[in-house]
Parts: structure tokens; sequence; C-alpha cells
């Protein structure tokens, strides 16, 4: 990322979401699926409506499962955030600053959106803090495994 010098990687189930070289995509870390922040009671609801994942098109719930970094008191300080999704495993680094609200232990909703598909471009990312602790970034596939 130029904007906001994040790495990730991300294991992905290509079998039922595939993604190519230079994708562009939407993805949202989110404590709970609700538009208004409200907290996820912890079970499963198939029917679920009026919810963040009504807008993507692949979605992941996991916890977060370690955090490791420099110094985390030091807003400067670049730190590894490590999630798992059901065997699916998620690494997001950068600064400090920008996983503030993620605990180790923590339980997360990965939500992700094809945005388009270009082979030319700068790489966006948009980081909003509120209330409901998410992240929300756009990213490129630089490297397939």
């Amino acid at each position: 990322s130029e904007s906001f010098k994040m790495d990730l990687i991300l294991d992905v189930n290509t079998q039922i979401y595939p993604v190519v070289l230079r994708d562009k995509f939407r993805l949202l870390l989110a404590t709970t699926l609700q538009e208004d922040g409200a907290p996820d009671d912890g079970s499963y609801t198939a029917n679920l409506e009026g919810t963040r994942a009504d807008t993507f098109e692949y979605i992941m719930y996991g916890r977060i499962y370690r955090i490791e970094g420099d110094d985390f008191a030091d807003s400067n300080a670049i730190l590894s955030a490590y999630s798992s999704f059901g065997g699916l495993l998620m690494r997001l680094k950068g600064a400090a600053n920008n996983l503030h609200g993620m605990e180790v232990g923590q339980n997360v909703y990965l939500l992700m959106k094809k945005v388009s598909i270009l082979n030319f471009g700068r790489v966006e990312f948009h980081y909003f803090k509120t209330q409901m602790n998410y992240l929300f970034h756009h990213f490129y596939i630089l490297k397939l495994f």
C-alpha cells in the first residue's frame, strides 16, 4: 500500500471465490455484520437481511489469534495481526495506529468484493475508525501461491 503501508497475506478458497493477478478488491474487517454496530449473539442465522453481508461477495468468520510487533505502545510501531478463518489464514501487517482495536481472541468477519480488474494504477486504501472498530481497504492481488 502506498497510503497506509499495509501488507496483507490472505488465504482465499478459490474454488468458491476465484481471484486472479491484479484483481482489485474491497476488504472489510468487522466485529459484527450489523450495520448499526450491534454485537452479534454468536449464533449463525442463514436468513440475515439488511446487514453488511448484503453488499459483499465473499465472507469468512474467524478469530484473531496473535498480534506481534516491536512496541505496542508506539503508534509508529509495525504490528502484525494474525487471524484464522476455519483454517484459512490472514496476516495484516502495518502501523500500530492502523490496527487499532484489534485484540487477541476477538472474533472478526472478513468481507470481500471485487471492485475492478486493472493492470495499472495506484493501490487505494481507505481506513475508517468508528465506534464499531472495523477496517476497510482496497487491495490488489499482487501474487498468487
